[in-house]
């Protein structure tokens, strides 16, 4: 116990230090974002954000089954945004994981039911990054419910969206069309953008028309700007 506690003391004195630097407090905190491409992206499109008191919610806290592994990426946004509070989601209870400015709510992101009340606990929020279950039907189904929800000039995020080519996540690696896909859905959403220059584009039903100001794809990963 004694080890584990002076190691975390270890850990915030170092996060403090390079609280600028999200590639740092990764490897601080090492969360498995250092294995993927995303830390130079969130660094260019939330700097700006850092010392405004935002809610930021993450889907997927991470550590499998086991209730107290996880929270990682959880407290590196705890350090990158010294006066923002974090909010993580999971299907498992990790609430052994909650410290301050950092809440912890146990659901499924498929579950409107235990969306629309936690939000009511977490708005406003500015940052939702879905790292969750990467199955298509599941993110899109809670970008439908959560987007709207953003509040102006948030950033709404997608993680892992390599899912989308990989059958086992509902994906699809031969038919790049194919609509049941969270790729395809994203694509379709881009539209919106230009959603004052149509008068009403087929295939759309207008539900994120004047709403999106920005689509950032990236490898593996998709960022959303609200308007």
């Amino acid at each position: 116990m004694f080890k584990e506690k002076c190691k975390r003391i270890i850990k915030d004195f170092l996060g403090l230090l390079f609280c600028n630097n999200l590639r740092v407090l990764a490897n601080i905190y090492k969360t498995d974002k250092r294995g993927h491409d995303y830390l130079e992206k969130y660094q260019r499109h939330f700097s700006s954000l850092r010392f405004k008191r935002i809610n930021l919610l993450e889907i997927g806290i991470g550590g499998y089954d086991d209730p107290n592994a996880g929270g990682n990426s959880l407290r590196m946004w705890k350090k990158y945004f010294p006066f923002g509070r974090v909010h993580g989601i999971d299907i498992i209870d990790k609430s052994a994981l909650a410290e301050r400015r950092i809440q912890i709510h146990q659901g499924s992101q498929s579950n409107i039911s235990f969306l629309e009340t936690m939000m009511e606990m977490v708005l406003p929020v500015t940052i939702i990054i879905d790292d969750g279950s990467h199955i298509s039907k599941d993110v899109i189904t809670t970008f439908k419910f959560l987007f709207p929800k953003l509040r102006k000039g948030g950033w709404y995020v997608v993680e892992d969206i390599q899912t989308s080519y990989w059958r086992e996540f509902e994906g699809d690696p031969e038919n790049l069309k194919n609509p049941h896909t969270s790729m395809n859905f994203f694509k379709q959403i881009t539209d919106c953008v230009n959603s004052s220059e149509f008068e009403r584009a087929e295939g759309s039903d207008g539900t994120f028309d004047g709403q999106i100001d920005a689509v950032h794809f990236y490898h593996n990963m998709i960022l959303i700007k609200k308007k």
